[in-house]
């Protein structure tokens, strides 16, 4: 039976179904997907109108048309709205959450068909229904805690009365995506089919509810009520929680506390009361700079694997791949590869080497078959796709190399040169150099259209960038297979410009002379390390030359010093702690000691210590001791790294602000609650910036701001504007 729709908007229909039911159905006009912008949030409101009107219906089934139920709100829209006063955020909350309770409260039972991806608003949707019938491929939770923010749309009021506090905090909190079976455990479904045997369950669900076998009111009841806690439990579920959150979030993460003290202050409230607590602890955060880094980082993400996928498109797809240099890094690249698929030949000049690269591509798998993520069977399949090799008897059959040898000038090009010999007409060759000119590794090949960089990060396997160096005669093509090629091992690339450093090397650099001078001028660097790490990395700086090794810190700070003489190079002649520890062979973890002492913990992993030795080494290096406060720590770190980028986007180096700030976050670990670089100097302020800048200029070039930077500042421009 079908009639005339009892309402039709642009994202949303209901009808009348069989037997007195009717169903409301999200099918967003011409969109691949279904998702919470302001308008729909209306028509939900008008569609819970039109059926409650109707004397007749005996039960109403949500579903969606598309692939996907619905994937949260529009991020775009509700971002923008955040720009508002917090009054005018709780006002469009509270006329938002009219619509999920008019749903919530129409006379008759409802169910939510869950047949694909139902996270934020569209988890929120499902909740707003008596019942929830999941699709056994389906995918649901509450994210919201990754954009620096928490459910404003009735989340921490339903889903702790229907799944318990403690239940409903781990969800909220942690943000993370559940799968159908994990939400049945806890009750957040009722149940988990089949994906073609959905609507049928559904359906069968509100037919029994409807007929009295299931008690939809008492279940109702129960979403609309109090929170059923006595005191004791009630004490020990919040404060544990809190707690627990505080420890693992930290004070640069506040929206995860903020949802567990609205849950526990709406907790004694009926939902009404309990949705306007809901709705002005969110606006609190919504209006945070954490909240809006988190969310301006999404949508730069967005636009990364926008631009990813039209590299993908313009590029040549790499059917077989070839590593030269096996190692750490070369059995890290050829894991990468085929893991996601692309056989790779790995060629070095000695067995041993040969050895450590698939040692390294087999722990690596092995790890994945003791998680789960892989059977041993699959796992002996993709290694066997990797073929180690002395010599270059296949390589005419490969798309692309990827050279990973030692950070060599004379030794690269030689196996550059060579290389090209023993490949086909038009095939890549791209160089993992961290440091060296591509433009100056392009003189060893005869075809310079067909090279590039291709620079990993390490480990490979955990670091998502790739940047993509292009010299002055790489063709577009060259750059969009290999863009194309780090896509399709699961990595983001980000092409950049050739240049000493290429882009991420580049702006970490003037952070470790920042680092280097106030190490010179008497601070010390565990403090540095902590204050640092408090500020949002993950580690301090004299920690993270320790990880990268003090040797190659040394190293590419030469390079760089040769390319930006007037800001990088030493030119007072006097040692710095870097050039000390070097000295004295401290290469940090890799042989045990270099700022830190190390030393292994029972479960392998390198655990450090500050060394009194090093604090002996430093006195020659250092003007006395000094208590340098955070501020200046901060300032002395960061400013230097905020002009060096946006140099990097005066020079072209790469093409919008987005990729210099992505490049950071994925490739160094830049605090994404601050959102990288350049939107960190949008949240401080141009002006501050420069006035920062003036109190160091006796510290020198490195402080000095760039002519766009005062333009800017001038202008009230923002790079990343509201």
């Amino acid at each position: 039976m079908s009639n005339a729709p009892m309402f039709q908007g642009q994202s949303l229909l209901v009808e009348k179904i069989d037997n007195g039911y009717a169903e409301l159905r999200f099918d967003r006009q011409g969109d691949a997907i279904n998702k919470f912008d302001a308008a729909t949030v209306k028509e939900l409101g008008q569609a819970a109108e039109a059926l409650k009107k109707d004397g007749a219906i005996k039960g109403l089934i949500v579903t969606s048309a598309k692939d996907v139920f619905i994937v949260g709100a529009d991020i775009t829209e509700f971002g923008a709205s955040f720009q508002r006063s917090e009054e005018d955020i709780v006002g469009w909350l509270e006329e938002s959450n009219k619509s999920f309770s008019a749903i919530e409260d129409l006379p008759f039972p409802t169910v939510t068909a869950i047949n694909g991806i139902a996270l934020g608003g569209g988890f929120e949707m499902a909740l707003s229904t008596d019942y929830r019938v999941s699709s056994s491929t389906a995918v649901i939770g509450l994210p919201e805690a990754k954009l620096g923010l928490f459910p404003g749309f009735g989340g921490t009021v339903r889903l702790p009365r229907l799944i318990g506090a403690d239940n409903a905090i781990e969800w909220i909190a942690g943000g993370e995506q559940q799968k159908p079976d994990a939400a049945l455990k806890v009750h957040a479904v009722d149940a988990v089919v089949a994906p073609d045997k959905l609507r049928a369950a559904a359906l069968k669900l509100l037919q029994q509810a409807a007929e009295g076998k299931y008690d939809w009111k008492a279940r109702r009841a129960q979403k609309t009520g109090k929170l059923q806690l006595n005191p004791i439990e009630a004490m020990m579920v919040f404060s544990t929680s809190k707690a627990f959150i505080a420890g693992q979030a930290g004070k640069n993460y506040p929206a995860p506390l903020a949802a567990v003290s609205a849950i526990e202050k709406a907790a004694g409230k009926g939902r009404d009361e309990a949705l306007k607590i809901e709705s002005q602890a969110f606006a609190k955060i919504a209006k945070t700079t954490q909240a809006d880094a988190l969310i301006g980082l999404f949508l730069n993400d967005q636009l990364i694997k926008k631009k990813g996928k039209a590299y993908v498109k313009a590029g040549k797809k790499v059917q077989h791949a070839a590593v030269l240099g096996a190692g750490i890094m070369g059995g890290g690249i050829s894991y990468q590869s085929a893991v996601k698929g692309v056989p790779v030949i790995m060629k070095d000049i000695a067995d041993k080497a040969l050895d450590l690269g698939m040692e390294e591509a087999n722990k690596l798998l092995s790890k994945q078959v003791e998680r789960k993520k892989l059977t041993p069977e699959k796992a002996g399949h993709i290694l066997s796709t990797i073929r180690p090799t002395l010599n270059y008897g296949d390589f005419k059959t490969v798309d692309i190399v990827v050279e990973a040898v030692v950070e060599n000038p004379k030794i690269k090009k030689s196996v550059l040169a060579e290389t090209e010999a023993q490949v086909k007409e038009g095939t890549i060759i791209a160089s993992n150099t961290s440091s060296i000119s591509i433009d100056e590794l392009a003189t060893a090949v005869k075809h310079p259209e067909n090279f590039l960089g291709m620079h990993f990060f390490n480990p490979v396997h955990r670091m998502p960038l790739v940047e993509v160096i292009y010299g002055e005669k790489t063709s577009k093509e060259a750059i969009a297979t290999v863009a194309a090629y780090a896509a399709a091992m699961g990595k983001t690339p980000i092409v950049v410009k050739n240049c000493p450093g290429f882009l991420v090397n580049r702006i970490l650099f003037p952070y470790f002379y920042g680092f280097l001078g106030a190490l010179r001028d008497g601070a010390d660097f565990v403090k540095i390390d902590k204050v640092m790490e408090g500020f949002g990395w993950p580690m301090g700086p004299a920690y993270l030359q320790d990880v990268v090794g003090i040797d190659t810190s040394h190293h590419v700070g030469d390079v760089l010093a040769e390319g930006y003489p007037d800001r990088m190079k030493n030119t007072t002649g006097e040692k710095t702690a870097l050039d000390v520890m070097y000295e004295n062979k401290r290469f940090g973890q890799k042989n045990g000691v270099g700022f830190y002492k190390y030393e292994t913990d029972p479960k392998g992993k390198p655990k450090k210590f500050a060394d009194p030795t090093t604090y002996e080494l430093l006195k020659p290096v250092q003007k006395g001791q000094v208590d340098m406060s955070e501020e200046e720590i901060i300032d002395r770190h960061m400013l230097p790294m905020i002009i060096e980028t946006v140099r990097c986007l005066d020079d072209g180096i790469v093409e919008t602000p987005t990729e210099a700030d992505m490049g950071l976050i994925m490739g160094i670990g830049f605090p994404p609650f601050r959102g990288g670089a350049l939107k960190y100097a949008d949240t401080i302020g141009m002006k501050t910036i420069l006035d920062k800048c003036a109190k160091y200029a006796h510290l020198g070039k490195l402080y000095e701001p760039t002519e766009s930077m005062k333009k800017m500042a001038a202008e009230g421009r923002l790079y990343f504007p509201k």
